[in-house]
């Protein structure tokens, strides 16, 4: 029996998607009127929807994951077969969900896989048996509209998670524990951050202390991008139709875009922000003396995703992408490639994010011939091995227009984030007829590099909540400092240095609420403010503040001035 590689992602999709058959098994066993609908692999588990006259309950599922594991047990194999689209109609009669599936695929065959008695329309692939599903967690059910429309009927989705051995499975529970007290939703909620709202699904409101590690996360990317060499722009989010077929994300993309009219003509909102970078290196005549041409864009892009795998901060349908488009000569890359690395390490180690590094190669549904991937993919591993950097080959993840180097930043959880990529694009400047001159005056085609840092804004945020569990560090802290008056009398003094801190570029906020002492400092240490300044007659007196940390370490008096200073050194630092 071939075993579970569970590094390889391929592997734990194959677990994951073979346990959602199990389950599907054991619902059917149980609730023999069940109509299924569809169950696949998803980032961290699996899920399949089902329609069902009552919802389940909480005991359903613990009823269901029984019988999940005594159909484990039960060693039954994963067989694939093909059938005609006519057997397959006949096989799952009395199942609308897929005939309406069958219907739809293309030719005149359907793969099926059965296991036991069980038989799903499947293309599969699944593991060889049952046996290699060591352990079993159901997780939650939750409603989700067939293929995520309000317009069609409401199913009920249980999610669940599965792995090779118990142990994996005990480890995962503990993380998953740790993981919930850090969830950025609830902490976004508590710390005042940002909301999701039903009129906007997929979009995020930041509010105002949202905005200011926004804001702190802006500054540094344009500071750092600026001394790197790069020059920002801005680019519109409609963009008409015919820019999106000349660029082939009409062709290869066009399920996650939104389209609209305007005065009788076919637009669509921008995926991504290439093909506006593109317009704007057009509209002038570039010399080989320019390149390479470093073009940055923090641009709001739209991709439609289904409901069902919308998920806070994470996986959104309007979010910020920091992108920038590098134009230069073959002979450049490499150089190029070495210096967008060194941005990267710069920016991860500012956040005290470890990472490894992937290079993903040519996929099934690509644009361009195989040698000009094969040259893209050569001159990717020339430059990871010029920087002398470790890194996996990852078959087939390539964008569709070019290979990439994929960054995994390691969380304090221990948890894996693909955010910063590069991609090598020979396609794109050929269809867009991109053009310098070179040293021998004649016109010649710009190479093309794309790449990200924090990938998406929105989900870069919602990963820094979980891994710092909300109390920031000083730079991108919302209240940097809370200026706690003891009592009316001292509210002035407390105003004060609420100002100095101000004008010296600290964060401060004044808390004069009539409450205790005690109970304001509790609540200023919930709210992750880092430094806590109580403030009195000694204080008021002295010229000083009674400083604690929102570890609850009480460092003393400190004169106001010397405060700011120490605080601006620490802010400077990023630690």
């Amino acid at each position: 029996m071939g075993k579970i590689d569970w590094k390889k992602p391929e592997d734990r999709e194959r677990l994951w998607h073979s346990s959602s058959h199990v389950m599907a098994a054991a619902v059917k066993q149980l609730y023999p009127g069940t109509k299924l609908a569809i169950g696949p692999a998803i980032e961290e588990g699996f899920y399949y929807d089902f329609d069902v006259e009552k919802p389940f309950k909480p005991e359903d599922l613990e009823k269901i994951e029984k019988r999940v594991e005594e159909i484990i047990k039960s060693n039954e194999r994963f067989e694939k077969s093909e059938v005609s689209k006519k057997e397959a109609m006949e096989l799952f009669k009395g199942e609308p969900y897929k005939i309406e599936l069958i219907n739809e695929l293309p030719g005149s065959k359907a793969s099926i896989y059965t296991t036991g008695s069980f038989v799903d329309l499947c293309k599969g692939p699944h593991i060889e048996s049952t046996l290699q599903i060591g352990a079993v967690k159901l997780l939650r059910v939750s409603g989700a509209y067939w293929r995520g429309s309000e317009k069609n009927k409401m199913l009920q989705r249980i999610y669940g998670i599965s792995f090779p051995d118990k142990k994996q499975l005990k480890q995962w529970v503990h993380l998953r524990e740790e993981a919930e007290k850090r969830n950025h939703l609830k902490l976004g909620k508590e710390l005042d951050l940002f909301s999701m709202h039903a009129e906007a699904p997929g979009c995020v409101f930041i509010h105002a202390k949202g905005m200011v590690i926004w804001n702190a996360l802006v500054g540094f990317w344009r500071e750092e991008h600026r001394k790197a060499g790069y020059v920002e722009i801005k680019t519109p989010a409609i963009l008409k139709k015919t820019l999106w077929e000349q660029s082939g994300h009409w062709d290869h993309y066009k399920e996650n875009m939104y389209f609209t009219q305007i005065d009788g003509e076919d637009f669509a909102v921008k995926p991504m922000n290439c093909p506006g970078g593109i317009l704007v290196y057009k509209t002038k005549r570039h010399s080989y003396k320019e390149l390479p041409l470093r073009i940055a864009e923090l641009g709001e892009v739209h991709r439609h995703e289904l409901s069902g795998v919308l998920n806070g901060l994470f996986r959104v349908r309007k979010f910020t992408q920091d992108d920038a488009h590098i134009y230069c000569t073959e002979e450049q890359i490499e150089q190029e490639i070495g210096k967008v690395i060194e941005l990267v390490d710069r920016f991860y180690k500012a956040f005290g994010f470890p990472y490894q590094v992937e290079l993903s190669t040519r996929p099934l549904k690509a644009m361009g011939s195989r040698q000009v991937w094969d040259r893209a993919e050569d001159a990717l591993k020339k430059a990871l091995s010029k920087k002398k950097m470790q890194f996996k080959i990852n078959e087939g993840d390539g964008a569709f227009y070019g290979p990439k180097i994929d960054f995994h930043i390691r969380d304090s959880l221990g948890r894996t984030w693909q955010c910063a990529t590069i991609q090598l694009d020979f396609s794109m400047p050929e269809k867009f007829g991109l053009e310098y001159i070179g040293s021998d005056d004649k016109p010649k085609r710009p190479v093309m590099l794309h790449r990200v840092i924090y990938g998406s804004m929105e989900r870069f945020l919602g990963i820094l909540i979980e891994h710092y569990a909300g109390a920031f560090p000083l730079w991108l802290s919302p209240v940097q400092a809370a200026v706690i008056a003891i009592s009316d009398k001292h509210n002035a003094y407390a105003e004060k240095v609420c100002r100095e801190m101000d004008q010296a570029g600290i964060r401060a906020e004044l808390d004069a609420r009539n409450e205790t002492v005690s109970y304001k400092v509790r609540d200023w240490q919930k709210q992750k403010a880092n430094y806590i300044l109580v403030v009195g007659d000694r204080e008021k007196k002295q010229g000083t503040v009674n400083v604690r940390q929102r570890n609850g370490k009480v460092v003393g008096a400190v004169k106001v001035k010397k405060l700011a200073e120490k605080l601006l050194k620490e802010i400077e630092s990023k630690k």
